[in-house]
């Protein structure tokens, strides 16, 4: 079986491309906010329709991986509803996973680390993405991907997702270290609905957009990952807790946590989502 790490590069990919055991995955969803207020998702498929990295498949993550029954949007979904999924997109026992986004790697994350949390270790992002792809000139496909079924195996980790009451709990405690990945514009409560009332009681900020080259959208070096973590408070000592605005950044910044070697990171799903709708829960601008 391939070796893959947790983040790959393009030229290693494209050497790959090939391999029997080697699945790779189109996870975009694309933002937008029409009147500069409201944070809406739509899905990427057309844009993987339009091309994508030879033999990749598409993962719907508003759909498919998300949890419907949920109020809040891209919430964790059951976990027979992620196995079923996973099945189906011939993620399983004895194959590599390589996922990819062109919306600054944070899709690819979130999917990253949803089969992380269900126990699933064989999965890498694409450094850059399908951004980084492109501006490279490699090759791109409009051809539908027949990736064979599978049979997924959870083995959840609880401890990959904190919710409301964990983060409330962990508010002032100096062993736990809360930090956003909304951009820092956001972090001090401007713009979108879900962040105008600013950011969680103490926590600090890593943006997403401050942890990438924004030429390549490629991560920056370790060491400079290490030092903006570092400097927010989220040191090797501490446990970890990220957010964003619905769940998906957040994950951006626990991967680089994870590049960094410390795994004692959780992500706070409901994220500003859920807890700026609750005017009980402590906000700071």
């Amino acid at each position: 079986m391939a070796d893959v790490d947790s983040l790959v590069e393009t030229n290693w990919l494209e050497a790959h491309l090939g391999d029997a055991d080697l699945r790779v995955y189109d996870c975009t969803a694309v933002y937008s906010s029409p009147d500069n207020q409201r944070m809406q998702f739509d899905g990427g498929r057309s844009g993987y329709d339009e091309g994508h990295i030879p033999g990749a498949g598409f993962i719907d993550v508003l759909g498919e991986l998300s949890d419907g029954a949920s109020p809040l949007r891209t919430m964790m979904p059951p976990v027979g509803q992620f196995t079923a999924a996973m099945s189906r997109y011939g993620v399983g026992d004895g194959v590599r996973v390589v996922l990819y986004d062109n919306q600054l790697n944070m899709w690819a994350t979130r999917v990253w680390w949803m089969l992380r949390s269900m126990g699933f270790d064989e999965a890498a992002v694409l450094n850059g993405g399908w951004h980084k792809w492109t501006a490279e000139g490699r090759p791109v496909s409009t051809e539908q991907s027949e990736i064979p079924p599978a049979a997924f195996v959870a083995n959840p980790r609880p401890s990959s997702f904190a919710d409301k009451d964990s983060v409330l709990d962990a508010i002032g405690k100096n062993e736990w270290q809360i930090v956003s990945a909304l951009t820092p514009e956001m972090h001090a409560g401007e713009g979108l609905d879900v962040v105008q009332r600013g950011h969680i009681a103490s926590s600090t900020c890593v943006g997403f957009n401050e942890i990438l080259d924004l030429e390549t959208m490629g991560y920056l070096p370790i060491e400079n990952l290490r030092q903006k973590f570092d400097a927010a408070g989220a040191t090797a000592d501490k446990r970890v807790i990220t957010y964003c605005g619905t769940g998906i950044a957040a994950t951006s910044d626990a991967f680089a946590m994870h590049l960094l070697g410390r795994d004692n990171v959780a992500v706070y799903d409901g994220s500003l989502e859920e807890w700026s709708a609750d005017p009980n829960l402590p906000m700071e601008k």
